[in-house]
């Protein structure tokens, strides 16, 4: 094993918060600092302009519904693709859905997709982001109301948008796919069709990043104000285990159900945001999404890829959902006065840390394992370089407490084994890439080898 080191001075885990660094990467502090509030209160205004996004809602008109909407987006991720010397292309994802529980009659859908192709030919590895176009009301099969769906997604749409836009100027040895989708009212129809996609072209989808309402910083009930805090869902037990009884058996072995690639992509996620964007603080909710709900990371999660949901601290319920009324001197409706743009902003800029730095770094190392051949109170963990991309100037190998829900320890090697003086009873480890420039690849949960 070569150049063991345990990182002190520049990566120290403090008790009961993230990593913290004092390392940033200059060009990625300049694209976080680019991301304009009034950019996403524009985006957001003309989206609210097209009256009903309703997935049910008239495609004929130039000004109004949902093919109006869709139109537009795509328009103008194509003017932000004229920047990237024809590296971003611009496309509608099209299919048919039949007809189903809130579908009346088979309909014509089109997601947007803005694909950055990476500089890489050997790198394979696509990242994803994205928010819903559609819109509704309380009645959700009511394509004709106004339905200006202000938070509820065009704050996720614009946050898609406007990384579209700063990062089209940039070169990435990765794909980047900036996506606006449809029909997540109606049943999560246009991610559906997008990772079915995926599945069935075999695309490397390293991770997918699903903003859902991410524009309100006052939850109204509580009347609790918080624009500094932002939650990321994650799965535990991954979605695709629920039908392989040997996959949670492995779990059940390890402890390991803390620990879903989608875990780790969360963790990563708290890092790596709360190094580039102030007064942030990343809440990570052990969830795959709220108490009995659903979003666009979903249908990602079942064909086995890594994926995460952004959601305000704190919903404002008469806003979601909600017929623009006024009953007994409140306010209903999901309208664009009521989101804060400067809080959308923050969260588009973790967006954008978060994906420049995956796009960036090395692929993750390969068939990560701990070696369990002898009983030793040491753990001995040896993996493979990654598989596609750039060759990785060394690795990170991280360590937490069992209780602890972040990595708290980064040793540094170049080589592709360790030796820790540390029991694998007592912690746990992951390993992850790590370039010259800093730029690290998501952690690898270790499996056990001989």
């Amino acid at each position: 094993m070569k150049h063991l080191l345990f990182i002190i001075p520049v990566f120290f885990l403090l008790q009961g918060s993230a990593q913290t660094t004092i390392k940033q990467d200059a060009a990625i502090k300049q694209m976080v600092d680019e991301v304009s509030s009034k950019n996403i209160e524009a985006t957001i205004r003309k989206l609210v302009s097209f009256k009903s996004r309703h997935t049910l809602s008239d495609t004929a008109s130039a000004t109004e519904g949902s093919g109006a909407a869709r139109n537009w987006i795509k328009a103008e991720m194509t003017k932000y693709a004229e920047a990237s010397g024809g590296r971003m292309k611009v496309q509608f994802d099209t299919f048919t859905q039949p007809k189903g529980e809130r579908i009346d009659k088979p309909v014509h859908l089109k997601n947007v997709l803005a694909i950055l192709k990476g500089t890489d030919p050997k790198d394979t590895r696509v990242y994803i982001v994205s928010g819903h176009y559609d819109s509704r009301v309380n009645d959700v099969m009511n394509a004709n109301a106004v339905e200006p769906g202000a938070n509820d997604d065009a704050s996720g749409t614009a946050v898609s948008m406007e990384l579209a836009r700063v990062m089209a100027k940039r070169a990435f040895p990765a794909t980047i796919i900036f996506m606006s989708v449809v029909g997540e009212e109606q049943g999560l129809y246009g991610s559906t069709n997008v990772a079915k996609r995926a599945k069935a072209e075999n695309w490397d989808v390293d991770a997918m990043l699903n903003n859902d309402i991410v524009g309100n910083t006052h939850g109204m009930e509580t009347d609790l104000k918080d624009n500094r805090s932002v939650r990321v869902f994650s799965e535990g037990v991954p979605s695709t285990a629920a039908k392989n009884d040997r996959q949670i058996a492995g779990l059940i072995a390890l402890g390991g159900e803390n620990d879903s690639p989608s875990r780790e992509l969360a963790r990563y996620v708290k890092e790596i945001a709360e190094r580039y964007v102030d007064q942030l603080d990343v809440k990570l909710i052990y969830r795959r999404d709220r108490y009995l709900r659903g979003g666009d990371h979903v249908p990602f999660l079942l064909q086995g890829f890594t994926a995460v949901r952004f959601t305000e601290m704190n919903e404002d319920f008469n806003r979601q959902h909600q017929d623009v009324r006024t009953e007994k001197g409140v306010d209903y409706g999901d309208l664009p006065d009521f989101v804060d743009f400067n809080y959308v902003q923050k969260v588009a800029r973790m967006n954008l840390s978060v994906l420049a730095n995956l796009a960036l770094a090395p692929a993750e190392p390969q068939n990560v394992g701990v070696i369990t051949s002898d009983l030793t109170n040491k753990t001995q963990l040896k993996w493979d370089a990654p598989k596609t991309g750039k060759k990785p100037a060394g690795y990170y190998v991280l360590m937490r407490e069992s209780i602890s829900p972040y990595w708290e320890k980064k040793f540094y090697v170049t080589d592709n084994t360790a030796t820790l003086a540390y029991s694998k009873d007592n912690y746990f480890f992951a390993v992850q890439s790590v370039d010259a420039d800093g730029h690290e690849s998501l952690p690898v949960f270790p499996k056990p080898i001989r």
